[in-house]
């Protein structure tokens, strides 16, 4: 029976790394997959899903207007997939989150959703939380604090390497931008004047 699973953690986890090997396992075995990726997320080539090690794989992207069942039902009218892979799954709406579980429900491919949980202020993001509702399964992916204690905060730093406070939601960057940190040292570093 598929499921819909949601593996989330904070930045520099190994997300991206742990979807393409999981893509990767199915493939090797002669099993088809599909991916997808945020458009907005311009870190790498466009329509990529790359790790920091390296690993890189052509996905599909999806934008706000994207319905993901219809890609997932067009894409598999003469192949089945095994499975279907999202990474960034904290850019998705509510609406495709639902239609995520209508790939598992109806044509019953598994999705592997994996994403961050909160933006830097330390608010959920529409899609995690959607995902938190309805997916089957969750799992927390680990990174760790500068202090070794488990990282479940993503604080957006400036150039200088000062905390940023307030902006937009979304700011797409990678070490240059956001710092993974335990709770305790993300409200220290908002405080710190």
């Amino acid at each position: 029976m598929a499921k819909l699973y949601f593996n989330y953690a904070a930045m520099n986890a190994g997300k991206s790394t742990a979807l393409l090997q999981a893509s990767f396992n199915y493939r090797e075995r002669g099993m088809r997959t599909i991916e997808f990726t945020a458009k907005l997320d311009n870190r790498t080539e466009e329509g990529v899903i790359a790790s920091r090690i390296g690993l890189r794989r052509h996905a599909h992207l999806f934008d706000s207007a994207t319905n993901l069942f219809d890609v997932v039902k067009q894409e598999t009218q003469d192949t089945k997939a095994a499975c279907v892979f999202l990474d960034e799954a904290q850019f998705l709406s509510a609406e495709q989150v639902r239609q995520l579980s209508q790939i598992v429900d109806r044509l019953n491919i598994p999705v592997i959703c994996y994403g961050l949980r909160t933006d830097f202020r330390g608010d959920l993001f529409e899609g995690s939380a959607s995902l938190f509702a309805l997916a089957d399964e969750i799992r927390e992916l680990k990174t760790i604090c500068k202090c070794g204690r488990k990282a479940t905060m993503n604080l957006r730093i400036d150039p200088q390497g000062n905390a940023v406070r307030v902006g937009e939601k979304i700011d797409i960057g990678g070490n240059d931008k956001y710092v993974p940190l335990c709770r305790k040292h993300f409200f220290d570093a908002l405080e710190k004047d």
